[in-house]
């Protein structure tokens, strides 16, 4: 299985410097992985650095938490898109699904749907936190408000994405949408796993390891993914 074209090359890590960007922007470059995946301030880096290639550049918004108003994620997916974001992950609010309060979740990624229209959505439920049903009332909720992709985790949570997980998320979305994996996939098995349960893009900051075949536990340890 050619895992490149599944990978989003992540790194989110608050210590992540432009000289660490550059070298994402390579890595996924030479390995064809789909995009990258990196907070806001570096998306224009990010864009220069892979000017010319088909790489697509991802980024985040109200991460890791969730809480923030509507309003404010709208604005920072916005700016990230103005600034040459071709997707963006939103995080939920998190204690709005907890309490079951449905209508404010899908509120809440509407409002980011309404503010980048013709972008890619990808909203993380962070599935750890949250009872089975829970992620199911989430991930409708998420569908609802236009969700192109609903991804399991920010890789900052008690825990990441797993294969039960993936398969009660494809269950519910029932085709309206796609799952992205993101959190503990460390090996070609494990990524292989999550593909066959239903997710169709990879969140991960070992995709150099995945595609060579090796552990990517280790790689840039401490941003999550």
């Amino acid at each position: 299985m050619k895992l490149a074209p599944y990978i989003d090359h992540t790194l989110l890590k608050a210590t992540a410097t432009a000289a660490d960007i550059r070298v994402l922007c390579a890595e996924a470059r030479e390995h064809s992985f789909y995009a990258v995946c990196l907070n806001p301030v570096y998306v224009p880096l990010a864009k220069a650095e892979l000017s010319g290639s088909d790489v697509k550049i991802a980024t985040v918004c109200g991460f890791p938490l969730g809480a923030v108003s509507p309003a404010q994620k709208a604005a920072e997916a916005a700016m990230s898109v103005q600034a040459g974001a071709d997707e963006v992950d939103m995080v939920i609010h998190i204690g709005a699904a907890l309490a079951n309060r449905w209508d404010e979740v899908e509120a809440d990624v509407r409002a980011v749907r309404e503010a980048i229209p013709a972008h890619v959505l990808k909203v993380i439920i962070e599935t750890c936190y949250l009872t089975d049903e829970q992620k199911r009332g989430a991930t409708e909720a998420a569908v609802r408000g236009g969700a192109d992709f609903v991804k399991t985790s920010t890789g900052f949570g008690t825990g990441g994405a797993t294969p039960a997980d993936v398969r009660l998320m494809r269950e519910v979305i029932a085709g309206r949408a796609r799952i992205k994996a993101a959190g503990g996939v460390r090996t070609p098995a494990d990524a292989a796993e999550m593909i066959e349960a239903g997710a169709t893009r990879l969140g991960t900051s070992g995709g150099v390891a995945l595609v060579a075949g090796d552990r990517a536990a280790g790689d840039r340890a401490g941003e999550g993914y």
